[in-house]
């Protein structure tokens, strides 16, 4: 496949966007994900459209996400995602319906990106590819790997995702 394919990228906040704060601490900071497309040569806008560790999200900040995926024009979207509940917004996108005629790809990092030994960089790649080539549905890429956004689950212990056997 050659060519451009238009992927809108939404920023959730997440680890991915941490950065240390004044006081020493994490704290979600403006959204990495341009930047790191733009040192690979990819020209992409990004809106943030959620600052949060994807812990603190609630059903309403879902319900926003899936809102701005619905009301845009486009068919292909990129979201950086806080990894531990990156699964329940799988879900709730996969619920809402809007997925029938659109590509959705969550992914996020588990170390933030402003770190050396960060993962950011290569799961967003691996994304971008994903956003672009795989037909309509729900995907999370972590690690090189594809996952349907309801046959996946984050195993902490292991610091990945890993496979489960789909709801239904």
């Amino acid at each position: 496949m050659t060519g451009e394919v238009e992927v809108v990228l939404l920023a959730t906040g997440g680890t991915i966007d941490k950065v240390y704060g004044l006081s020493g601490e994490l704290e979600i900071g403006p959204p990495v994900a341009a930047a790191l497309l733009a040192a690979a040569g990819i020209e992409i806008s990004i809106e943030s459209i959620l600052t949060k560790d994807s812990l603190e999200l609630t059903p309403a900040d879902r319900a926003a996400i899936v809102e701005c995926v619905r009301s845009r024009p486009a068919c292909r979207f990129l979201i950086t995602h806080g990894t531990d509940t990156m699964t329940d917004t799988a879900a709730a996108l996969l619920e809402s319906g809007v997925v029938t005629d659109r590509t959705v790809v969550l992914t996020g990092a588990m170390r933030p990106a402003a770190m050396i030994d960060s993962d950011a960089a290569f799961n967003l790649g691996a994304a971008m590819v994903a956003a672009r080539m795989l037909p309509a549905g729900v995907y999370i890429v972590m690690h090189g790997t594809v996952f349907a956004g309801d046959a996946v689950t984050k195993n902490p212990a292991a610091g990945r995702f890993v496979e489960v056997p789909r709801q239904g």
